[in-house]
């Protein structure tokens, strides 16, 4: 546990390494701009088909272009494109494939050993991954599918993984600012940074209205599927008034769903978003006050936060599929 402890404080270190020279690219230390710029999304590689590009200088040049490319070929030189379509490779883009990247090296290997012989543990690694699965198997999937639920464990176990390992990822400072610095590279000029940017994939409202929205998809499948058109009637429960119909059934089958994906979506947004937001408040509260006496403190403060991050990162992921599988079964059948 202490070893736990001293490497969180350590990668706190890290970025409060990188949070200081963040600051020091301007006169005046803002809490605000660093907290926005560590938490919002923006371009890093360029990607338009059919553009032009346009050069700081030029009368064409817009400042305000939030997709602003360095031609670090060219002098550094300043450029975004006009015209054309943008396609451009953002940092939760980047963060999403070295997600999706190391759960492919990860668990194909893993099922592969797993499938030669499905009795016999073969690693202390692949019996943790059974056991996960087979916990959202029996204690979250199926009793919320009635038995049912068979169809849907590939994209439940998916979609778990999927969303704890985008938390855990995000926990990880920006180690290539580090790397940068240490390399006595500017981190703005560096690669290193883009590749790792540490922003949290689910910080970000399209992704998680995204995975709600096929939620929202596999609920009206789904009940199509099993209650066939009667699902259309059937969203209404039974036994209501029928001059009640009139007013419950768009309640019941157009606004009950949505609301079920909003929540979804709020949900893992802000739970991801929150603690961020205090890790960094803390260690900005270094640089805010200019003096070493509060940095205990906030060392400290923001290493609590981490831990509780770390559990958060697990819980969220496991609610996100509870709800999943309890609104996709609750359309199974009508109530």
């Amino acid at each position: 546990m202490i070893k736990k402890i001293y490497f969180i404080v350590l990668f706190l270190s890290l970025s409060t390494v990188a949070f200081a020279n963040e600051s020091s690219h301007s006169e005046a230390f803002n809490l605000s701009e660093v907290i926005e710029h560590h938490l919002s999304d923006h371009a890093e590689f360029p990607f338009n088909i059919g553009g032009v590009k346009v050069y700081e200088g030029e009368s064409t040049f817009d400042k305000s272009n939030l997709a602003i490319f360095e031609d670090h070929h060219d002098g550094n030189k300043r450029y975004h494109f006009v015209g054309g379509v943008d396609m451009h490779i953002t940092k939760r883009v980047t963060m999403m494939w070295i997600v999706s990247f190391f759960l492919l090296i990860t668990f194909i290997p893993a099922a592969r050993m797993i499938a030669k012989n499905p009795l016999k543990i073969h690693s202390r690694f692949t019996g943790v991954i059974e056991s996960v699965l087979d916990f959202l198997r029996t204690e979250v999937i199926d009793p919320n599918m009635h038995g049912h639920g068979h169809g849907y464990y590939h994209y439940m176990f998916t979609l778990f993984f999927f969303i704890l390992f985008c938390n855990l990822f995000g926990l990880i400072p920006s180690v290539g600012e580090v790397l940068a610095l240490v390399s006595m590279q500017d981190p703005h000029h560096s690669i290193f940074p883009k590749i790792w940017s540490g922003i949290t994939v689910t910080g970000d409202v399209s992704v998680t209205v995204t995975l709600a929205g096929i939620t929202l998809v596999l609920i009206y499948i789904t009940g199509f599927i099993y209650q066939g058109i009667k699902f259309i009637f059937n969203s209404v429960p039974n036994g209501v008034p029928l001059a009640l119909y009139p007013l419950l059934w768009p309640l019941e089958f157009i606004v009950s769903p949505c609301a079920k994906a909003f929540a979804l979506t709020v949900r893992l947004l802000a739970n991801m978003t929150a603690g961020h937001v205090v890790i960094l408040a803390l260690l900005g509260f270094i640089f805010e006050f200019r003096s070493f006496a509060i940095a205990p403190i906030s060392v400290l403060g923001a290493t609590a936060i981490y831990m509780l991050e770390i559990f958060v990162a697990f819980l969220q992921a496991f609610i996100f599929t509870l709800l999943t599988s309890l609104f996709v079964g609750s359309s199974m059948h009508r109530h």
